[in-house]
């Protein structure tokens, strides 16, 4: 979109944005307007699927250009029929909600409403195509297909059984099915925060976040790199989005960690672990923090604050392993002259506060709703960027616009996906299937809570590739955690373990969208980075298994056994950068390497020998190496 003149897809953004905020905001009811949430939920995704069909092209290889003019003719079309099918699906339930209920009672559909539902659902799942690649819609329909021909299913597949229009019921009119609970949180909070971290991008918050960090670190060796993950983080815990936070952040961070001496490589993984790593930092965590106390049903202050140290741990491994990084390859720091002054940045950018202060008391202080907070601190935001001094960053409309387009943008696709997911949560429900699943897990590991984990984590990886991280959550909350659930393991436990692990598919190979722009934005390789970033990002595949065999470091338990732990793990964390980077005092010989990683692990078992042993462990390769002539 220019900045002169908003395209139609601009405008479409802008008003779904002010729609959704005044929803939100329950600005309708001051006028006595009620809006159903299954009408609401029907116009989001309606907004969702015109945005993404009509403006949103599928990339194609380079072709003819005769072929190409016939292929667009052909797409077209096809785009045209598909924002026809999902708006006459989903347009229904807007303007014939006394149908909706009267399908309700009758616990059935009839043939129009049948025909209703399967538009809608060809059009959802033909847009996770788009938005996520194939595998995603072939988990949904393999599901749904599961639940018809259960009779004649093997295993945990087999069941009574339930014929398609008992399946298109649960999806189309049922609690849970497309308008369900990860609709609702797209449509009520997922959708409020994209726009509230647009708007502080567009306002030049991420460049001050970027600034204050610089000016933090920048004096020490590899500063570039440690201002990446400081303001990467940040940054990345209200982006939503670890694709779009790399790219934003990444065009600054990049260039700079390279022009000091670290590699393309590394560069590139830093950027995107770190990215990445927003989604898991409190207390926004790019909306799933309110995503997750919705799903598992406990306050959002609950799931922040037991969040908090195991998001600590991660950030606090990569940016020990930068720093061991820097003076292994003796990288310089940057030279002061070049540097931001701290004071100065914070207040030049001082309105950037406003904001955040204001989530923070609109949250915690007065109590409100995730959806309202984000809201009223969207507002804020606004009117915040008319404080400071510098014009280009205010949110004037044309601005806005771009803004609400940005963020409205990258919404649309999880809107769509969370909608499908809905199907599949649906036919899950009806099946049992979902249950079924996790007590295979469970049984192909034997009940051994180690195996269970492991076996939850690969497949939790492996789900999680192409997907966005809501759409990722949504997906791994209702297959993968269960199984862990039925072992014991807390649900706020059970949720962040899949979480980590799910995230990490967007800097390991062969589906990392993280590492792919930053690889774009670096010149590197994409899987020398991606090995690369796996040894940095290392602790998104540690820190779960610490926090579910010591409850402690989710602040759970007294203050000494909490203490414990967080002590343990802190000195595991140090000990696994070591080992990972191959440098402590010196280059780790092969032996001192293994010792490390072997002691970080005994360090965060809850258990007085083995910790005891792996402290003996981790002394023993660090004064070998600190003793060692060089």
């Amino acid at each position: 979109m220019s900045a002169e003149r908003p395209t139609a897809a601009g405008w479409l953004a802008a008003a779904t944005a002010v729609y959704h905020l005044a929803v939100v905001a329950q600005l309708p009811t001051w006028f006595g307007v009620f809006i159903p949430m299954q009408v609401h939920q029907a116009i989001s995704v309606c907004c969702a699927m015109v945005l993404l069909f009509l403006f949103v092209r599928p990339s194609r290889p380079r072709q003819p250009e005769s072929t190409a003019r016939s292929r667009i003719r052909w797409q077209r079309g096809i785009d045209y029929g598909l924002v026809a099918a999902g708006l006459i699906g989903g347009g229904f339930v807007i303007v014939s909600y006394d149908r909706i209920l009267a399908y309700s009672l009758r616990g059935f559909l009839d043939a129009p409403g049948i025909v209703l539902a399967l538009l809608l659902a060809a059009a959802l799942l033909e847009g996770v195509r788009r938005v996520a690649g194939l595998t995603l819609p072939i988990i949904i329909v393999s599901i749904i297909l599961a639940t018809m021909l259960q009779p004649i299913m093997p295993g945990v597949l087999s069941g009574i059984g339930f014929p398609l229009e008992r399946i298109l019921y649960s999806m189309y009119v049922g609690d849970a099915g497309i308008f369900g609970l990860p609709l609702n949180v797209a449509a009520n909070i997922v959708i409020v925060y994209m726009i509230f971290g647009a708007l502080m991008h567009h306002a030049g918050a991420s460049q001050w976040f970027m600034n204050l960090a610089l000016a933090v670190t920048g004096r020490s060796r590899g500063g570039p790199a440690k201002a990446a993950v400081l303001g990467s983080a940040l940054f990345g815990s209200i982006s939503g989005s670890p694709s779009g936070n790399s790219a934003t952040t990444g065009v600054f961070t990049i260039p700079m960690m390279k022009s000091i001496g670290y590699t393309a490589r590394f560069a590139a993984a830093v950027e995107a672990v770190a990215s990445t790593g927003g989604m898991i930092l409190p207390p926004v965590m790019g909306a799933i923090a309110f995503l997750m106390a919705e799903w598992i049903g406990v306050p959002y202050t609950q799931v922040a604050l037991a969040a908090t140290v195991p998001a600590l741990l991660y950030f606090g491994i990569v940016f020990l392993s930068v720093h061991l990084q820097a003076i292994k390859d003796d990288v310089r720091a940057i030279d002061q002259a070049d540097l931001p002054r701290f004071g100065r940045s914070l207040v030049e950018g001082w309105q950037h506060m406003l904001p955040m202060t204001a989530l923070f008391y609109f949250l915690i202080v007065a109590g409100l709703s995730p959806g309202i907070a984000g809201a009223y601190a969207s507002a804020v935001v606004v009117a915040a960027s008319f404080l400071g001094k510098e014009r280009g960053n205010r949110l004037t409309p044309i601005k806005l616009i771009k803004a609400f387009d940005d963020g409205v943008g990258r919404w649309a696709s999880i809107a769509v996906i969370t909608a499908a997911i809905g199907m599949m949560i649906g036919s899950l429900e009806l099946s049992g299937v979902g249950i079924k699943f996790s007590r295979f897990i469970i049984d192909l590991a034997g009940g051994n809570l180690i195996m269970t984990m492991l076996l939850v984590g690969i497949a939790s990886l492996i789900v999680g590739m192409g997907l966005d991280a809501t759409p990722a959550y949504v997906t791994l909350a209702t297959l993968m955690a269960p199984a862990l659930i039925r072992l014991g393991v807390p649900d706020i436990a059970a949720h962040l373990f899949v979480i980590y692990w799910g995230l990490a598919s967007f800097y390991t190979p062969p589906t990392c969208i993280a590492l792919f722009v930053t690889c774009g934005i670096s010149g590197s390789r994409i899987w020398e980075t991606g090995w690369e970033a796996v040894r940095l990002g290392i602790a998104a595949f540690i820190v779960p298994f610490a926090f579910i065999l010591n409850p402690g470091l989710l602040l759970q338990g007294s203050v000494q056994t909490i203490a414990l732990a967080v002590l343990a793990a802190g000195a595991a964390a140090i000990l696994l950068a070591a080992a990972t980077r191959g440098f402590a005092f010196r280059p780790l010989q092969l032996v001192e390497r293994g010792l490390l990683l072997a002691a970080a692990c005994l360090l965060i078992i809850p258990s007085p020998y083995p910790s005891a042993i792996g402290a003996l462990l981790g002394a023993l390769a660090l004064a070998s190496n600190k003793l060692r002539r060089a």
